[in-house]
């Protein structure tokens, strides 16, 4: 509620899991029939800890209402850890299309604003992690797919096992790179 007072948004979209907590969906119901007279409230489902589709499903929701014009403001505050974080992940992944990122205080409701901030690599890193993602790991074959040398193909991946994207032990793309390539 107090993102909803403080912003006054046109459209509240609600991120949750399929079987949420009954306190959780008694929050859900008030907001309907209090809030959801004024302006539209949309329920998405997720998944409770999977912070990689979290975050898919949020960068989607957050891409829905940029195409329509909106002004995107995410709250962190509810849901469980893995969900908020999730949800972080997947503003930073669109940076570009949030405005704020905020979190609010169980104690006295106060908005905190988080940094926007974004993973940081370029498009051929990029490249490269989503064809290892697709299941090419022959150093020449994402070269040739790519359009650069092998040497600066070797190079990338060593940048991206440095940064955490790239497993250390193998070519392999981890979680985080999943998260900087959705």
């Amino acid at each position: 509620m107090a993102c909803i007072t403080r912003f006054s948004p046109k459209k509240l979209v609600l991120l949750r899991e399929e079987d949420a907590p009954e306190k959780k969906m008694e929050a859900e119901r008030m907001l309907n029939e209090t809030v959801g007279r004024v302006m539209d409230i949309e329920t998405q489902l997720t998944s409770i800890y999977e912070v990689v589709k979290i975050a898919q499903d949020t960068a989607e929701i957050i891409e829905a209402e940029n195409a329509q014009g909106r002004r995107v403001v995410v709250n962190i505050s509810g849901g469980r850890k893995p969900q908020a974080l999730g949800a972080l992940f997947g503003c930073y992944a669109r940076h570009k299309m949030v405005e704020r990122i905020v979190y609010v205080t169980e104690e006295d409701g106060e908005v905190v604003d988080l940094p926007i901030l974004n993973f940081g690599i370029s498009k051929t890193k990029l490249m490269v992690l989503e064809e290892l993602k697709k299941g090419d790991t022959s150093v020449k074959n994402l070269a040739l797919k790519i359009g650069i040398s092998r040497g600066m193909t070797y190079n990338h991946i060593r940048e991206l096992r440095e940064m955490g994207f790239i497993d250390p032990h193998q070519l392999e793309i981890t979680s985080a790179g999943e998260l900087a390539i959705i």
